[in-house]
């Protein structure tokens, strides 16, 4: 009789194995929960709600803050915070409208948004990198300083953009075979966050960095300069959807960018990545994203108070985190 011993399998395969059935079951889910929510606006509001024009708004009002929460997903991966994404949008979109700075047209106008978005990244990035504050401390200045100095720049005034080339991109006539230029963006946005994430050095330091930063450092990965563009990402995805959000209301204020920290961090939650770092999925994060622009979007429809969608909100991020935690003891 000969025996036969079953082939091992590789160190890692079995571990990596588990964690890709376990992300497939999570988007699944999601997406399980987005075609719900796609059958209550169908079945509550089906004229308005499966209206084109209306999955366009959806779609293009997920751009924005998809943008953003590409980069706080990067962030959150790396076991850190950023709550400054929205008063960073609302500085880089007033900047980026200012009357000098429309002098410039387009090219200014998004020069400046991403400039802005970059500077602030770059603060965040020294402050926590090598300044050594608490992530939350840093971001949270960073929030009050860029929220008073937005104020200041437009006098409490709205700054209306009148650049023809920027407004254009708005208009149906520039949608390419009935996409939003703006939905593009993101799109191509999510894809380089992929494969950034996935595929590159950079997204393993950063997965290396949340999980275990000493062992990170030990390995040789330089653990403050990672955090530090990872801040820099954070702060380059602010000023792209600061840039977005110009072209989508045709102005700049210092209240926009309102609860996007709130939308983005949610939004990465229930999508998998995990709170404490040392896991992340760009995938996820836009399936979380586009839940909850199509929540709103529901709720704006049936004529419900923003604050019950709040509280919707809140209870799904309850919710996200009491599993991550039971999946991470069952790990």
């Amino acid at each position: 009789m000969t025996l036969t011993t079953p082939a091992k399998a590789p160190a890692g395969e079995g571990p990596r194995r588990t964690l890709g059935l376990r992300a497939d079951v999570r988007n699944l889910s999601l997406l399980g929960v987005l075609a719900v929510l796609v059958l209550v606006g169908g079945l509550t509001r089906p004229a308005e709600f499966l209206a084109t024009s209306n999955l366009q708004l959806v779609l293009t009002q997920a751009s924005v803050i998809g943008v953003v929460t590409v980069g706080m997903t990067f962030v959150i991966t790396s076991g850190g915070i950023d709550l400054s994404v929205g008063a960073i949008v609302a500085l880089a979109s007033v900047w980026a409208t200012t009357l000098a700075t429309q002098e410039f047209g387009f090219a200014g106008i998004l020069f400046t948004a991403v400039a802005v978005g970059v500077g602030c990244g770059l603060v965040n990035g020294v402050l926590v990198a090598y300044g050594g504050m608490v992530p939350f401390i840093a971001t949270l200045a960073m929030l009050a300083s860029a929220r008073g100095l937005a104020l200041q720049i437009t006098d409490g005034r709205t700054q209306i953009v009148t650049v023809p080339s920027v407004l254009d991109l708005g208009v149906p006539d520039a949608y390419v075979l009935g996409i939003p230029p703006l939905v593009l963006v993101f799109a191509a946005v999510t894809a380089a966050g992929w494969l950034l994430l996935n595929r590159t050095t950079f997204g393993r330091r950063t997965i290396a960095v949340g999980g275990n930063p000493e062992a990170a450092r030990l390995a040789g990965i330089d653990v403050r300069r990672q955090r530090l563009f990872l801040y820099l990402l954070s702060g380059l995805c602010c000023g792209i959807a600061a840039f977005l959000l110009v072209v989508l209301a045709g102005s700049g204020q210092n209240t926009n960018g309102n609860l996007y920290e709130l939308d983005a961090i949610a939004a990465a939650i229930i999508g998998g990545t995990l709170l404490s770092g040392g896991r992340g999925t760009i995938v996820g994060s836009v399936l979380g994203v586009l839940v909850f622009t199509t929540i709103t979007n529901i709720f704006a429809l049936n004529n419900l108070q923003s604050d019950v969608q709040q509280i919707a909100k809140g209870a799904i991020i309850v919710a996200a985190v009491l599993v991550q935690r039971r999946t991470a003891r069952d790990s």
